[in-house]
């Protein structure tokens, strides 16, 4: 499906930003510092802000909400495409450094995603012609970080008891639920469920 294509180099946006995971194990929590503080860079160098900047990025609120041909950050921001709603949890991405780094942290303290309890939706729509007839499609994915006890076979992840949780996207984490809907040509409705569970709270560390 041409929109799934585009899916799936839109959810790279948040790889924009380099970050680094919290040390596990650490005696006390580190001394954090904050996007207020005006100190944390983004993998161009650039200070990031508090609210949204000029992409449709606001890193504090976990979510970006925009055009499309943004996500990538061009150097001068694209005034018309697809729209694009995301937003993630803290494991997915912080809104602060406790490494010491000055970029924004990722899955707190898991030495990788697995396990971490990470979380990204998005919400994509737009239009399109088709025949002299305006048509409007919007898509909806969750996508999660798959548990510690999670194996993959085949390109599907599966719990611990052999419940499959979804397809595998990005090696370790796995697409929870699909909704697709174009009246134009009568794709509508759920495209996938994941047996193991559609919400969040199931994937929590």
């Amino acid at each position: 499906m041409r929109r799934r294509l585009i899916l799936l180099l839109v959810l790279a946006a948040l790889l924009v930003v380099v970050a680094a995971a919290v040390p596990a194990g650490a005696a006390k929590p580190p001394k954090c510092t904050t996007i207020q503080s005006r100190l944390l860079l983004d993998s161009a160098g650039n200070v990031i802000t508090t609210g949204y900047d000029k992409w449709g990025y606001n890193y504090q609120a976990h979510m970006f909400n925009g055009f499309c041909g943004n996500y990538s950050r061009p150097p001068v921001p694209v005034t018309e495409s697809d729209s694009l709603s995301m937003k993630w949890n803290d494991a997915w991405l912080s809104n602060q450094d406790c490494t010491g780094d000055l970029t924004l942290d990722r899955h707190c303290g898991f030495a990788s995603y697995i396990g971490s309890g990470a979380w990204l939706t998005n919400h994509m729509s737009g239009r399109y012609d088709m025949a002299g007839e305006i048509c409007h499609w919007t898509y909806f994915v969750k996508i999660v970080a798959v548990p510690a006890s999670a194996t993959l076979t085949s390109g599907v992840w599966y719990g611990a008891d052999g419940t499959e949780i979804g397809p595998a996207i990005w090696g370790e984490f796995a697409i929870i639920q699909e909704v697709f809907n174009d009246p134009c040509t009568g794709d509508h409705g759920l495209l996938y469920k994941s047996p193991f569970g559609p919400g969040f709270g199931h994937f929590a560390p």
